[in-house]
């Protein structure tokens, strides 16, 4: 069986498949097969659980790959929290390729905020039109995780440590910490800063 945990991102996923490693028959992971192309791409075992936020943007190939026979959990989180967060990560990554690669020729002086609250509105009515025919469903709000994961953690009936999987919601995890970048030179320093803490933490 597989799990598929699709989301916007910036809602807890990375916590999300941290708990998910203390299943001993599941294996879980976050963004594990984002470099490769063609069917490798969604190639994932058996028994696993995948959260990764770029899945919306695959979800014609995810239906043809595993259609109703998956498991798909929608993560959410109140849009103008995430929003908020990506507005964090304006000049980089997801949100500057949504910006200047998907919203073609959008005026310069577009507010920021705005196309993130665009961006959330986009990915999760994706997720909703791909999961309306399917049969395992279920919609985890990060607000009420910790009613929601256990009930997640019976649905697909895992086995393992629940309370120390529980326990990782007590932290944050891939938290912005930056000042908003809407500039190219506010996107290079925050890449900087960015970069630094990464190296700082190996």
């Amino acid at each position: 069986m597989n799990v598929f945990v699709l989301c916007t991102g910036r809602c807890g996923s990375v916590t999300f498949a941290k708990a998910c490693s203390y299943m001993t028959n599941f294996t879980s992971a976050h963004e594990s097969r984002t470099f490769l192309l063609g069917g490798d791409r969604l190639a994932y075992p058996d028994q696993h659980i995948e959260v990764d936020n770029r899945l919306s943007w695959f979800l014609g190939r995810l239906d043809r790959a595993y259609g109703d026979r998956a498991f798909y959990v929608h993560l959410r989180r109140d849009a103008a929290s995430v929003a908020r967060s990506y507005r964090e990560r304006y000049g980089i990554w997801i949100m500057k390729a949504y910006r200047e690669g998907i919203l073609l020729n959008l005026p310069a002086n577009a507010d920021p905020l705005a196309v993130c609250l665009d961006y959330c509105d986009t990915i999760n009515s994706n997720i909703e039109f791909f999961l309306r025919d399917k049969t395992h469903t279920m919609t985890i709000d990060l607000a009420e995780i910790e009613t929601a994961f256990p009930q997640f953690w019976r649905w697909i009936g895992a086995k393992g440590n629940l309370e120390a999987a529980l326990g990782c919601f007590q932290t944050r995890h891939n938290a912005s910490h930056f000042i908003p970048a809407t500039t190219i030179d506010d996107a290079r320093r925050f890449l900087g800063k960015f970069l630094r803490r990464r190296s700082a933490s190996i």
